[in-house]
């Protein structure tokens, strides 16, 4: 445990947060800040597509918004009512500022994923599509090699963080909240995860295109009536955010603090967790979007970040900070003595802020959201490892198998110590994020002359120039040659 503990932190800390935010920063740069100055086209793009019938791609494909969703159905997880409490606590209100950040910048980094994606995505055998990093890993820098590399890690994380971790939140938020057996919970949370990723992409998207939209707004929703009620503290709470990421000691009146390196530490890695711009893994599933053009995918990706991170996070954070369940100092003192208790940090903190305005039925609020988001990343990773995995092997065969292991996984995960797992988990993802900022900073030309295309066509004059000339169009995917082993 200490060993995996050592592992983690040397693979995270500090050089591969710094990579996160360097690809960020290079594609913000190189695109004058498309996140900003073009948000009503990205917005218009995404968020006013929605008001304008979805045409669902032929024999198995899936929406835009299906993607999104199947997307958005990993990346709001369980990261963001824990993981969001969990920074705070360790890192203080300061690493709330260090997430917008991070988010701010990833916003340009998962656009370039999805363009890549697109570029490079391939016709599936079901029909439809299918592409994410792998694909454009060796079609796009001829590297099998990091590929391979990619597929290995994703496969892990699927297991670990993505089924095991999410089981046990669901098991153990029910136990705690109803008493209900951990085990007949893990039985019935591998049935119905069964029951949707036997259907193959297109189910898992067309649940997720119900699931997420519904769970997000029960969220945000009783977040905001939280918010609402402790408004006149929302400005003293984002004072403390500020004041805690750029003076950390002025928090505490220039007493016992937090450092500015545990507010960024801890904040940028919550950013990259809670959206998973620069890991690929998100990608997976906008590779399977009905999408005409890779920049318009791009638009997508852009918001899911936001959506993921700027909003539902934020919501999190500011219940926590607002509601004074809590407080620096017995943080502080609880995290110097080695006295850190279950309640005081994760889900507890979360669902202590919602239940100081609603009641017991904040306890329910938290309990349900953590069930339903930790119940939709557990489809959203079955596919993430099924494709890689048949990227891996080029075996479509091994599909049966490996959702058969997915779903016993899933039973096992309700009743095992996952301590382990999550430090497992930590380290597939770092490893898998690697191969993939290497990848976007190597095919960054690319990816921004798709973007600039795209853009062009949308506003020829803002974009400064023509819209003729486009770059080539998908190329073969990654899986036709047989896979890599």
């Amino acid at each position: 445990m200490a060993f995996l503990e050592r592992l983690g932190d040397f693979i995270w800390n500090p050089w591969l947060l710094g990579l996160f935010l360097l690809v960020g920063v290079y594609y913000s740069v190189r695109t004058g800040f498309f996140q900003v100055f073009e948000a009503p086209l990205w917005l218009r793009t995404t968020l006013g597509s929605l008001l304008r019938p979805q045409k669902r791609q032929a024999q198995g494909g899936i929406t835009q918004l299906q993607a999104l969703s199947t997307a958005l159905a990993s990346t709001i997880g369980t990261g963001s009512i824990a993981g969001v409490a969990t920074a705070i606590f360790y890192g203080g209100p300061g690493a709330v500022f260090w997430m917008w950040v991070s988010a701010f910048l990833g916003m340009m980094t998962g656009c370039a994923e999805k363009i890549l994606t697109v570029r490079y995505r391939e016709h599936s055998r079901g029909g439809g599509w299918q592409g994410g990093p792998m694909c454009y890993m060796e079609k796009g820098m001829g590297s099998r090699f990091l590929a391979a590399w990619f597929c290995v890690c994703c496969v892990g994380a699927s297991l670990g963080g993505g089924n095991l971790v999410q089981a046990n939140s669901i098991a153990a938020a029910l136990e705690d909240c109803f008493g209900w057996n951990r085990l007949a919970v893990g039985l019935v949370v591998a049935l119905l995860t069964g029951a949707v990723i036997l259907g193959g992409i297109g189910r898992i998207g067309r649940v997720s295109e119900k699931l997420v939209p519904c769970m997000a707004l029960l969220f945000l929703g009783g977040g905001i009536v939280v918010l609402a009620v402790h408004v006149r503290a929302i400005p003293g709470a984002l004072a403390e955010i500020v004041s805690g990421a750029l003076m950390p000691k002025a928090a505490l009146g220039g007493g016992m603090g937090y450092g500015m390196a545990a507010a960024m530490r801890y904040g940028v890695a919550r950013g990259v967790f809670t959206n998973e711009a620069g890991m690929g893994s998100s990608a997976i599933a906008h590779g399977a979007s009905s999408a005409r053009e890779p920049g318009e995918q791009g638009m997508w990706g852009i918001f899911e970040v936001f959506f993921a991170t700027i909003l539902v996070c934020t919501v999190t954070a500011l219940v926590i900070l607002t509601t004074g369940v809590y407080r620096q100092e017995t943080a502080l003192a609880a995290i110097r003595s080695g006295a850190v208790l279950p309640g005081m940090l994760g889900a507890p903190l979360s669902a202590a802020a919602f239940s100081s305005v609603l009641g017991s039925a904040g306890q329910v609020l938290v309990t349900v959201c953590l069930l339903l988001f930790a119940f939709t990343s557990l489809l959203g990773w079955s596919y993430y490892g099924e494709r890689s995995l048949e990227c891996l092997t080029g075996r479509p065969g091994l599909r049966a198998p490996y959702r058969a292991f997915f779903l016993a996984a899933a039973a096992a995960g309700s009743v095992i110590d996952v301590s382990a797992v999550w430090q497992l988990a930590d380290i597939c993802n770092g490893l898998m994020a690697l191969p993939n900022l290497c990848a976007l900073l190597a095919l960054s030309p690319q990816a921004l002359e798709l973007l600039r295309f795209w853009r062009a066509r949308q506003n020829p004059r803002a974009a400064g120039g023509s819209s003729a000339g486009a770059p080539a169009g998908a190329s073969a995917g990654c899986t036709k040659k047989g896979g890599f082993l």
